[in-house]
């Protein structure tokens, strides 16, 4: 099932270790502290305790929030690189 994890984590080390933790479970960055992919239930919930045991007692904010795949498939992405300016 999709899900997107965001977080705001202010600890430089644990915020590049939960990437990190991301990226082993296959999702993808979109954005520097936001990541999508496919994960099962199993996934999902060992990926979340995963990052609790990163976090510590630090403070942080992770959400984990999977979508329903009609509501995914009908999701609107803008993507673009930008385009060189000349004088």
């Amino acid at each position: 099932m999709p899900c997107l994890v965001i977080y705001d984590i202010p600890d430089d080390r644990v915020r590049t270790k939960v990437a990190e933790l991301c990226l082993d479970y296959g999702l993808d960055r979109i954005q520097y502290s936001a990541f999508v992919g496919q994960l099962g239930s199993l996934h999902r919930r060992e990926l979340m305790a995963r990052i609790q045991r990163k976090i510590g007692r630090r403070a942080a904010k992770v959400q984990l929030i999977y979508v329903a795949e009609e509501d995914w498939r009908q999701r609107i992405v803008i993507e673009q690189e930008e385009k060189g300016i000349q004088a």
